[in-house]
């Protein structure tokens, strides 16, 4: 494409310029971005594992668990999906607990780019549920920027509100980093739709396979200096995705990157998240590192697929003060 958008919207504070000469070339986004302070990798683990152990009241559990239903991002993404199974998750994501009418709805349905118009109909108007779809050669992203273009343009068009794309892990590790952050440049222009709106981006960074926490620090100050309005930890498809660790260092950097330049970018943790102690430990992290500002679906998302019937079986113990078992939830 001839032109992208702006790396952040017309309200981004003048500190933002600040940062310009920092994406001019590939030289001084490199310096910028290997002058990072590194990260303390020990301090960084026991930090993580020390907020996992803070205990919480029933009352605040209550609120934890829908605040967590409010966050999720409800997701199939399998080469066996089908127009039904869309439709089911989509019932499921606006009503998760039938018998219960104040349970919270989820925040999107996640689908590949091919069902996004049937997740779009399901939903139908004013569901308050986004559509969200993964693009870019969704997993290993291992095509051509047209393609991954065009595969983000067909999902925007059939009716998507945010797109999950996937960085090139190889141009990353290979150091080509202004190559990376061309890329999630001229992907947020392809969200652009024709009434000149646009779908969220969340730019994907597979920490499994960037290895390093100073590789998940400098993909992370990469994807928001290219207008990441998310940054998320991975695909769920690979053996490493979201841990404590990695998501606290992402989170660290969406603190301090809005201590910089003023603009907020939310954080999403996927895959390997199945439990309601689990999300739980998460929201605990966000709350101590970045505060109420981030404790909302606009800001933190949970990808995941079995994580809603484990928090649903515990707000119904919290409620009843019996465990109803898998067997009282639906199976996705």
């Amino acid at each position: 494409m001839s032109s992208v958008v702006p790396a952040f919207g017309p309200d981004a504070p003048a500190r933002l310029a600040g940062l310009a000469d920092v994406t001019a070339s590939d030289a001084a986004l490199r310096r910028f971005l290997h002058g990072l302070p590194g990260v303390d990798a020990v301090g960084l683990e026991a930090r993580a594992a020390g907020l996992g152990t803070r205990s919480i009241k029933t009352t605040a559990k209550a609120y934890a668990i829908d605040l967590a239903i409010s966050m999720i991002d409800l997701t199939t993404l399998e080469g066996s999906d089908t127009p039904g199974k869309v439709r089911a998750l989509c019932a499921k994501g606006r009503r998760p607990d039938p018998t219960d009418p104040g349970t919270p709805h989820v925040a999107a349905i996640c689908v590949y780019p091919d069902m996004v118009a049937v997740a779009r109909e399901a939903l139908g108007e004013g569901s308050g549920i986004s559509v969200a779809s993964v693009a870019t050669a969704f997993p290993a992203g291992r095509v051509a920027l047209p393609v991954k273009l065009a595969d983000t343009a067909d999902a925007v068009a059939a009716g998507a509100d945010e797109i999950d794309m996937v960085i090139d892990r190889g141009a990353f590790l290979s150091g080509r980093y202004m190559e990376v952050f061309e890329e999630i440049r001229a992907v947020k222009q392809a969200c652009v739709r024709k009434d000149e709106t646009a779908a969220h981006l969340k730019v994907i960074f597979e920490n499994g396979e960037l290895s390093t926490y100073d590789n998940i620090r400098r993909c992370s100050w990469l994807a928001m200096l290219a207008g990441a309005d998310f940054i998320k930890t991975s695909t769920g498809k690979v053996a490493v995705n979201a841990t404590p660790a990695n998501t606290l260092l992402m989170l660290e950097a969406v603190r301090d990157f809005r201590e910089a330049v003023g603009v907020q970018v939310g954080v999403k943790p996927a895959g390997g998240i199945r439990t309601s102690k689990d999300a739980i430990k998460y929201l605990v992290m966000v709350n101590e590192t970045l505060g109420d500002d981030w404790l909302s679906p606009e800001w933190f998302r949970f990808g995941a697929s079995s994580l809603l019937n484990d928090l649903l079986m515990q707000r119904q113990k919290l409620s009843t003060g019996r465990y109803s078992g898998p067997d009282y939830v639906t199976v996705d």
